[in-house]
This record gives C-alpha cells, structure tokens and sequence, in this order.
C-alpha cells in the first residue's frame, strides 16, 4: 500500500478546476469522476496528464493482444482510473460469440498527482507521491483561485447542440419490440430467465467541441452518483466515455468488504407531483420489476460467493425505491468479504459483466444478445473502473453512457426483458431512458 501525500488547498468549484485544467492541460488523458452530493456520492476526482497508462485491444482469437484482467493484475501501486469495455466478457468466456468494438477495451492510465473535492465538507486536497508535481499543482490551484473571482470559467467557443433529429437509430421502436418477443419466445422454451437488450443511436461529434462541453450538459440534466467522463491519451488517443450513470458495480475497500447495487426496474420521472409519485408507487407495486430485480441479486450473489467467504454475503437493501433527475429506480445492495488471497481484479473478473445490463443465465443470454445486437457494447455497459493508493477499487455500470471516438458519438440503453414483459412497453422504456441525453445536447 502507497501513503500518499496529502495538502489541503483552499475550496475551488470542481468545474471551474476542471475547465482550467483542460485549457492548460488540454484533454488527453483528462479524467473527471463525479458526483451528485448524495451519501453515496460524496467526492469529485479531477487529474491531467497521467504518468503511465496501459491500452488493450482486441478479442482473444487475435493473439497479439493482451488479456485486461491480467493488465489490471500487474498494475503497480497508485491511482489509476480507466474503463472496461463490456467485451472483455470473451476473455473468461472465449467459446461465446463476441463482437469487437472499435475502442479500447481496457484504456486505463496513473495519474499523480490528484485533485479530490469533498463535497460534504468542501475541502479540496492534493494527493500524490511526487512531491516536485504535487507542489506544482498546489501553486497551479493556488493562482487560479485568486483569479477565480475574475473569471468564472473559461468556456470553449465551440458549438455544443447536437440536434436531435441529427442522430441515427440503429434499431427503431418496431424492432426493438420484435426483438423483445423473440426474447420471449426463448424465455418460454426454458432456455434463458432474463435479457437486458440494448440498443444504439449515433451521431457526429460537431467540429472543435470538447467533450467537456458534452458532460458539462448531461452532468447539470441528469447528475449521478456514478458519473464522469475519462478521455483517453497516447494510443488510444481521441477515444473517451462520458457516463451519467446511477449504478455502482462493484466497491473494495481495503479490509476486503465488498459491495455491489444492481438497478433493475425504471419509470420517467413527472413534472406534476401527484403523477410523479404515482409512477413511483407503480413502480415499487410492479411484480414483474420485483421479480427481476430479485432475479438478478440471486445472479450478483453467486457471483460474489465464487470469491467471497462462506456466510459473508448479505442482502442488506432488497428492491428500495431511489429517484433521480430523470427516473425513479429499484435498487437492491448486497455485500460481502473477500476471501484471503482473492483481490478486486479477482472480484471483477468472476462477477463480468454485469448481471444487470446481461441476464442470466448470464453465459446463455450474453449468447442469445449477441444474436439480436447488431454491434459491439463497447465501453457500454462496462464499468469506470478506479483503484486508490491504499488499493480501494470502485467501478459503475455504464448506462446512461456516450462514447466518443475521433467525431464520431454512440449512445446505448437497454432493458429488462422477462417473460411478462410488454414488448412495446419496453420499446418505449428504451425511448425514455435515451432521450433525457439526447435532449440535453440539442
């Protein structure tokens, strides 16, 4: 374990910090993990110009490419933040069809020194090892404060709607309704309990936008406790993922504690009271979103017990009611204790990925999706996945997620299909959960 060191700067405001460092720093290897405030949500993380980075590509049959879990295996002490993509899923099961994407799979880089902002206490420290870099910094956040007064931000000249006509739909509300019903149909043969379906817009990233700009939107529409965007450098370079997301994947803290929070069941949020807390009580009535919930924490308990100790796992929050800007969700919350050896990346690897955006079986529904989606996930539905000094590890689940590569933009959503599901409720669903960030940049 790495004792960093730790100064206390004067409070500045996270996106001010944030813009300035892009300006000076520019944005290769720019990350910003965020945070709404809420008691699951208390710190920002800000940094620029990482020290080391390490980027994987590929699926296993091109055997060049290195395996991620054991790129994340040989990282050496410090603080590192990167994502992994969904598709990282063929390196544990290599006999199950993949699809390649074209971003990275694991881009992932060690940044010192830091920038924490603690939201409850409004503090801001510098952490690092490096004491030359860390006093740099300190000075850097030092002259910018007193400028701070002066100048609120720096906000870039380039143009940020995006129209929302502009945007392709590669599946359209009819088939992604076909698509639930043949789900369905392999539901009622027995060969397959659940499937989180996905579907994908895209668009054009306009010319000289920053992608600061981009989170800068979708951060004051619909913040998030899991939330952040990590734009990639060196050869990954003009890759990056802007999430928005509500749901924590897995957390370790360093006693070995583990804790995961699947979200299964949504509704869009009302303008009018009443209706706002009628959808929510629908939504807490739903046996149908009860019992997939229910289903995938059977899912996730399995999966931790492969590498946590007997009697350890427990369902300490099953299907409660959290609301956000734009929906109300189900979430349940299960924890656990590794057993002695077993580490994060052993952890991440036995739960991957995710049986709340797969289904389950899982190995049999990550078959079946791959025949029904026509493109890879890529970083959706993968994780942010962010490891500290003292070797704490927390990661989200990338929904509510906008991947960038060069000008291009992707954005994906998805939903639960069981066997009582109502296809073109569900095809709706889709449309909600995707346009509160369409909407946002138009």
């Amino acid at each position: 374990m790495i004792i960093p060191i730790r100064k206390l700067c004067e409070w500045c405001d996270p996106v001010y910090v944030a813009e300035n460092l892009i300006a000076n720093f520019g944005e290769d290897g720019f990350i910003w993990l965020d945070s709404d405030g809420s008691k699951i949500g208390r710190w920002i993380v800000l940094a620029a110009e990482p020290i080391d980075q390490i980027c994987s590509r590929g699926l296993p049959s091109q055997y060049c490419n290195a395996n991620p879990f054991d790129s994340l295996r040989s990282l050496e002490p410090g603080h590192w933040t990167g994502w992994l993509s969904y598709e990282a899923g063929a390196w544990i099961e290599p006999n199950n069809p993949w699809k390649e994407d074209s971003m990275a799979t694991l881009w992932i880089a060690r940044h010192d020194p830091v920038l924490k902002f603690d939201l409850k206490e409004q503090k801001l420290w510098i952490e690092g090892c490096d004491p030359k870099r860390l006093l740099k910094l300190f000075n850097w956040i030092k002259d910018l404060k007193n400028n701070e007064a002066k100048q609120t931000s720096v906000q870039s000249k380039s143009p940020i709607r995006i129209p929302l006509r502009s945007w392709e739909w590669l599946t359209n509300e009819k088939e992604y309704a076909e698509k639930v019903e043949i789900i369905q149909e392999w539901i009622k043969k027995g060969d397959i309990f659940q499937a989180s379906l996905s579907a994908c817009c895209k668009g054009k990233k306009p010319q000289n936008m920053l992608a600061i700009d981009i989170f800068k939107k979708l951060r004051h529409h619909c913040p998030a406790p899991f939330s952040g965007i990590i734009i990639a450098s060196g050869e990954a370079s003009g890759e990056g993922v802007i999430s928005t997301s509500p749901e924590r994947f897995l957390k370790v803290l360093p006693n070995g504690t583990v804790e995961t929070r699947p979200i299964k069941g949504t509704r869009p949020r009302q303008s009018n009271a009443q209706r706002d807390a009628d959808m929510a009580a629908d939504l807490i009535c739903s046996q149908k979103d009860r019992a997939e919930n229910v289903m995938i924490v059977d899912l996730l308990r399995n999966d931790l017990g492969k590498v946590c100790q007997p009697g350890s796992i427990q369902v300490t929050k099953l299907v409660g009611l959290e609301s956000y800007s734009q929906v109300h969700h189900l979430t349940s919350v299960i924890s656990g204790t590794l057993r002695d050896g077993k580490t994060w990346v052993d952890l991440l690897e036995s739960c991957w990925p995710g049986g709340s955006i797969s289904g389950a079986p899982k190995l049999r529904a990550c078959q079946r999706l791959y025949e029904l989606e026509p493109i890879a996930r890529g970083p959706y539905c993968g994780s942010f996945i962010h490891v500290d000094w003292d070797g704490q590890f927390d990661s989200n689940i990338l929904i509510r997620s906008l991947m960038i590569n060069k000008s291009n933009l992707r954005v994906n959503a998805g939903c639960g299909i069981v066997a009582d599901s109502d296809a073109n409720n569900e095809a709706e669903e889709l449309t909600w959960k995707l346009l509160p960030l369409l909407k946002a940049l138009d």
